[in-house]
């Protein structure tokens, strides 16, 4: 009977795990641990329930796991943002991070602009896009 309670609660506590984390890393345990509370009121011995809850975690986690993560994983794309950060760029305003002023233009787009190395950069000058912080791209000399 008590091995009966520990299944439960392992099931339980994985389960609860699981809805906690929404990861899909506890839901295998959860399943061994159901399959073994089977077994345990078929009347297994500890040393089946043991492989019963091993077995079928290691199988639920073989079979399901390339599924779940095909289906379930989120598909990102990149953003127009994304796609500046390596591109050159024209400065058509004088990027001077002290006076916190400067643009570039890139694909068509007017972006605020810093540079890398706080020096400044006169208006004409072609730049390369490092990052993005915010709304300012991060810029360096070409």
């Amino acid at each position: 009977m008590h091995l009966t309670i520990f299944w439960l609660i392992a099931f339980i506590a994985f389960a609860v795990g699981e809805a906690v984390t929404v990861g899909l890393v506890s839901v295998w345990f959860a399943v061994g641990a159901l399959a073994a509370l089977f077994a345990t009121a078929l009347g297994a011995g500890l040393w089946l329930q043991i492989g019963v809850f091993l077995g079928v975690s290691a199988l639920a986690l073989a079979l399901f796991k390339p599924l779940s993560s095909k289906y379930l994983k989120p598909k990102l794309s990149a953003t127009n943002a994304d796609r500046v950060i390596g591109a050159s760029a024209l400065v058509i305003k004088a990027i001077d991070n002290t006076q916190a002023q400067g643009q570039v233009k890139v694909n068509g787009q007017i972006w605020t602009a810093r540079s890398a190395q706080d020096v400044v950069i006169p208006a004409g000058t072609d730049v390369k896009i490092l990052r993005i912080e915010g709304v300012k791209v991060i810029v360096e000399t070409a």
